[in-house]
């Protein structure tokens, strides 16, 4: 069967091969509706596929975007790639996504595979590590834009969350509800991680402003499996908390296992508050307090800033962009006085 190649739709739409080629790459500014609509109905008709490999030569471009996120798992994560492809889709670009496993061996060798690709920019939700792989494409002026997280010393655009006045927003809410044995509950502590120490920093301000004690007992750190018993050894001391702030999804899994387990109520024995409005937040029992990153906007941005970069002739320098978070209000806090 004989390749049906452009000038075949051109001839049947009755326009020239570069109006078709103009209506493939979506450039409709001096094309009629009429004019879309015959090389649309030709397109269909013969059954044309453009080469897109050989479209990728011509233009120097491939049309797609590369995505490196550190946890699939994650709801946040999940919901800005939701916005990516989204903001992506809009201008024909594809999107691939790699999963690091939040491993910087891994992530590196993602960076690589996706720059043989010749991916036209990178999303990334970095490890915290890998500096020179990233200064090198910063140098180089390759469109990247990190999300949730920072990489110290590279000077690339960020997209996150006001991770201080989250915290704030946790501590000043239980505060003024009466508790005042507030926890953080938090991954392994780690200082190449931006958003674990910023929201650290930001219960220890947010602690003191209102007089309460920040201790290493008010500070619970592990994996989100080993969580479940790090909770316990706390409850069982005589000034155990009576509020937990749990700074991520993940990390509210394993409070839930342990109040689950314990069979510690909330709110009577305990007060939650989570960042991340999961979505069973309103269906659980008692409804989750929580506070909600405005995930589909910092997807979008994070597009944004990959396309402009792209067609931006110079430099306009690192741009980092914090979203305000919103407490969601519910029931696994007892209102009032604690």
């Amino acid at each position: 069967m004989k390749k049906v190649t452009m000038a075949d739709v051109a001839k049947l739409a009755n326009v020239s091969k570069s109006t078709v080629s103009q209506y493939l790459n979506k450039r409709y500014e001096y094309m009629s509706e009429e004019t879309r609509k015959r090389i649309a109905e030709a397109i269909e008709e013969l059954g044309y596929q453009p080469n897109i490999i050989a479209r990728s030569l011509k233009q120097k471009t491939t049309a797609t975007i590369g995505v490196i996120v550190f946890n699939m798992l994650h709801m946040m994560t999940t919901q800005v790639l939701h916005a990516v492809e989204e903001e992506c889709q809009k201008r024909g670009f594809q999107v691939i996504v790699c999963n690091s496993g939040d491993d910087p061996d891994k992530e590196k060798t993602y960076v690589d595979t996706l720059l043989a690709k010749q991916v036209d920019g990178l999303i990334v939700f970095p490890t915290g590590k890998n500096e020179d792989v990233y200064r090198r494409l910063v140098e180089e002026r390759f469109p990247l834009v990190f999300v949730d997280r920072m990489v110290p010393g590279v000077e690339a655009d960020s997209v996150l969350l006001d991770n201080f006045a989250a915290a704030e927003m946790a501590v000043d809410y239980f505060a003024s509800n009466g508790y005042r044995r507030i926890a953080i509950v938090t991954p392994p502590l780690v200082p190449y991680n931006v958003p674990r120490m910023e929201r650290l920093e930001g219960f220890r301000a947010a602690m003191r402003k209102r007089g309460l004690d920040v201790e290493d007992g008010n500070i619970i750190a592990a994996d989100p499996d080993a969580l479940p018993r790090e909770l316990k050894k706390r409850f069982v001391e005589p000034e155990r908390p009576n509020a937990l702030f749990a700074i991520n999804d993940l990390t509210l899994m394993g409070v839930l296992r342990f109040v689950k387990d314990a069979g510690v109520r909330v709110p009577d024995e305990v007060a939650i508050i989570n960042i991340d409005d999961v979505p069973f937040a309103d269906i659980y029992t008692p409804a989750l307090t929580t506070i909600a990153q405005p995930t589909f906007a910092m997807g979008k941005k994070a597009a944004e800033r990959v396309f402009e970069q792209m067609k931006a002739k110079k430099a306009d320098g690192p741009r980092v962009f914090r979203f305000s978070p919103t407490l969601m209000e519910r029931t696994s806090i007892r209102r009032g006085k604690a």
